[in-house]
């Protein structure tokens, strides 16, 4: 039983909702996103307390699975549009670099060619320090999406811990061959 979908949605201020059958539009001061809640779910939404809540029209197992799921994808719509969402990541190893050129991410990180990331309309990179790279937006699964695949182009070795990592992400070094 899901106690997830249960839980009320705070909605902030400088936040609308308009509900319109099942699709849910939200807009805040970062974007407006929408949502088309399945069947089995509704919502509802309390106008006095500034909440949204959710329920089921059935009580079958495709509705159980689906209301904690689309509680939480409303509510990270109501988190994105209000705050954004970010994801770090950091560069180790020599020689590894990334800059932007435009709004293109261009990473230098050991191929005998630069790498040109180019990102969605809704997603912005900024680099800091050459080593630090931030992604943000609006959407969560977007933004986690894009710095997994930025890691992907070189994930941390297990030797060194050299490569694209998530800030404060921990590498387990392994110990390399014993000399003689």
């Amino acid at each position: 039983m899901s106690r997830i979908g249960k839980k009320n949605i705070h909605l902030p201020q400088n936040t609308n909702i308009e509900i319109i059958e099942n699709n849910v539009y939200i807009t805040g001061p970062k974007g407006k996103l929408s949502y088309k809640l399945p069947e089995v779910i509704r919502i509802k939404h309390n106008i006095k307390n500034q909440t949204l809540s959710l329920y089921k029209t059935h009580e079958n197992k495709e509705a159980q699975k689906l209301y904690g799921l689309s509680r939480t994808l409303v509510n990270n719509m109501i988190i994105g549009v209000y705050k954004g969402f970010e994801k770090k990541l950091n560069i180790q190893g020599v020689g590894y670099r990334s800059q932007l050129q435009g709004k293109n991410l261009i990473l230098n990180v050991g191929y005998s060619h630069p790498i040109i990331i180019e990102p969605p309309e809704d997603i912005t990179i900024e680099v800091e320090n050459n080593i630090n790279i931030t992604i943000k937006g609006i959407k969560k699964e977007k933004v986690g999406e894009i710095a997994a695949q930025i890691r992907r182009i070189r994930p941390p070795e297990p030797y060194k811990g050299k490569g694209i990592r998530y800030l404060n992400e921990k590498i387990n070094i392994k110990v390399g061959k014993a000399g003689k």
